[in-house]
């Protein structure tokens, strides 16, 4: 019988194959897991939305409906300047506001005041903010809340010259996103900031702000601690609003606060009540 000495002997003659094999399943599962990530890094959950003149119009007669609240909380409202809109806004303060008047209004946005290229700067700075809106997307989208984030695939943010700043639709995921014809936006250079404001208050609404039945100054202090905890590094400019109640800040200031915040208002309003 042949005795073999070990340290001659080459064991790769028998698992050449299988190491082979595993090289390959590792380099398999790596190009897997790069492109993985670069198709999250590069999907897109924007898609930015140029109004036509009759949407204008509707928000702007919305708007003009909901005056008052907009007074309350002090918001500056941008609305166009013509004697009809003085008419409508004194009309709905008067309690007199009609359907009937929406059809003239129509006209005066389609025929003296709309012109669509007011809205490309905007649209180009969103564009190019695209990157940082899609990375804290994703984040809020991995992030393992013990209460339901509403979320969708895709946002709709709609541009508008007219209204107080950012408004959002829960049951779309649609947002509308001030701007000027320069493209400018309300308290920020940078759009990132009302965009993912909004896109957190959709999140919340359903499961938290509807539930538990919040004021609107709780809420908005809400998601501005939630964007202060999540992504200070991400918008250092960020800012928390004056309207907001401080008293939910000893409640809400950490990230597994974020990830509790059904029992975090449990607890807010039976001590705050």
């Amino acid at each position: 019988m042949a005795l073999y000495d070990m340290n001659d002997f080459d064991l790769s003659v028998f698992f050449r194959p299988a190491l082979n094999h595993m090289m390959v399943r590792v380099c398999l599962f790596l190009s897997l897991c790069f492109g993985m990530k670069s198709q999250i890094s590069a999907q897109n959950h924007l898609a930015i939305h140029i109004p036509s003149p009759e949407e204008e119009a509707e928000y702007v007669w919305r708007t003009i409906q909901d005056i008052r609240f907009f007074e309350q909380y002090k918001y500056p409202v941008n609305l166009p300047e013509h004697p009809l809109i003085d008419t409508l806004i004194r009309r709905c303060k008067q309690n007199r506001l009609s359907d009937a008047s929406f059809p003239e209004l129509v006209q005066l946005i389609k025929s003296d005041i709309y012109q669509k290229e007011d809205y490309q700067a905007a649209a180009r700075k969103i564009d190019q903010q695209l990157p940082l809106i899609n990375r804290m997307i994703h984040h809020l989208k991995k992030m393992r809340f013990r209460w339901e984030f509403h979320s969708f695939d895709q946002y709709r943010v709609r541009l508008t010259l007219y209204g107080s700043g950012g408004s959002f639709n829960p049951d779309d995921g649609s947002l509308i996103l001030l701007t000027t014809p320069q493209g400018s936006f309300r308290q920020y250079p940078n759009p990132a900031n009302t965009i993912i404001h909004e896109i957190i208050h959709i999140g919340i609404e359903r499961a938290i702000v509807q539930k538990y039945e919040l004021a609107h100054p709780v809420k908005e202090r809400i998601v501005d601690g939630i964007m202060l905890i999540l992504f200070s590094d991400l918008l250092p400019d960020h800012r928390i609003q004056q309207i907001g109640s401080s008293k939910i800040n000893d409640y809400l200031n950490k990230k597994r606060e974020v990830k509790r915040l059904d029992k975090v208002i449990e607890q807010f309003l039976e001590e705050t009540r």
